[in-house]
């Protein structure tokens, strides 16, 4: 039993269910301007999260293998150790998840085309091409001769992914139609999921540059990974109030502001924090902070 409770405990480490907030936010501030413009699909809502976590927790699994594979996760490694790492997973088993859950993020994102756009329609091709790449592009983090995780591009992958293509691309799946200002909400998302990623760079500068891992902290070091850090929280807060700003039509419009002394919070801590396991713990919170953020911003748009 006691074998069998660690494996399970293996697993769902390997999950990092902390980052799941962020498949979350893109998908819920996508489904809330949706709302708010009239246009929300249930079907759509439910499948498009069912398919993020499974893309996200694919990420997490193959982000596990690759460090591994390449060295980033070796004895230097100040963060959390990963499952294949530590032996607690084998790379053969890891593997075969990264395919179940290949298989399940593109199972779930033909259901959500189908209800959304049919399998005849010109722009089911390019939901389909934005997924495959959504799957190639979150096995290739880490993985392969050439990731593109350790060549510093980490960061406009995942402000693409979580960021425009997350919310844009749900917002399209449930109207059908796009306007400009979805992609100020668009990229503040972005810009927060880039945040997250950040903070797990700066916690592991000295193990990626052992590693090779050429991070955006690891290249321009510390000090200033903190101040791109701050332009990152300050590009969603000015991205979200210019969306309330061109759509302005209640005061409940800047409900968002309320998740604003959380994020200067979380900047503080990372400014104070001084060793790996000080910083561990402001990625969870700025994860969730990220979805307090659309939370926040979605209610105020449709109280």
């Amino acid at each position: 039993m006691g074998t069998e409770q660690s494996t399970v405990k293996a697993w769902i480490e390997a999950f990092r269910l902390r980052t799941l907030p962020l498949a979350l936010s893109c998908i819920g501030m996508g489904s809330f301007l949706a709302a708010y413009y009239q246009d929300f699909q249930w079907e759509v809502c439910v499948l498009s999260i069912a398919t993020t976590l499974f893309l996200q927790i694919l990420s997490n699994l193959a982000n596990d293998y690759g460090d591994s594979i390449h060295g980033a996760d070796g004895k230097d490694r100040e963060g959390p150790s990963r499952a294949v790492q530590a032996g607690h997973i084998s790379a053969v088993a890891m593997k075969r998840s990264m395919i179940i859950f290949g298989i399940l993020s593109f199972a779930s994102g033909m259901a959500l085309l189908y209800f959304s756009t049919g399998f005849s329609s010109e722009i089911f091709y390019v939901f389909l091409a934005l997924g495959i790449a959504s799957i190639l592009a979150a096995v290739a983090y880490t993985n392969g001769k050439r990731p593109y995780g350790y060549m510093g591009l980490g960061d406009i992958f995942v402000f693409m992914f979580f960021g425009l293509v997350g919310v844009v691309g749900t917002f399209y799946l449930h109207t059908n139609w796009l306007n400009w200002e979805v992609f100020l909400p668009a990229a503040a998302c972005g810009f927060l999921a880039t945040g997250v990623l950040n903070v797990n760079n700066i916690r592991d500068i000295q193990s990626d540059k052992v590693a090779g891992k050429r991070s955006i902290p690891v290249r321009i070091g510390r000090k200033k990974a903190e101040l791109y850090h701050q332009l990152l929280i300050s590009g969603a807060i000015i991205c979200a109030s210019v969306f309330v700003f061109v759509t302005f039509n209640s005061i409940w419009n800047i409900l968002f502001v309320a998740a604003v002394p959380l994020l200067t919070v979380h900047l503080i801590r990372l400014n104070k924090g001084k060793t790996a396991a000080d910083i561990d713990p402001l990625l969870k919170q700025l994860a969730i902070t990220t979805l307090l953020f659309v939370l926040t911003f979605g209610i105020g748009l449709l109280v």
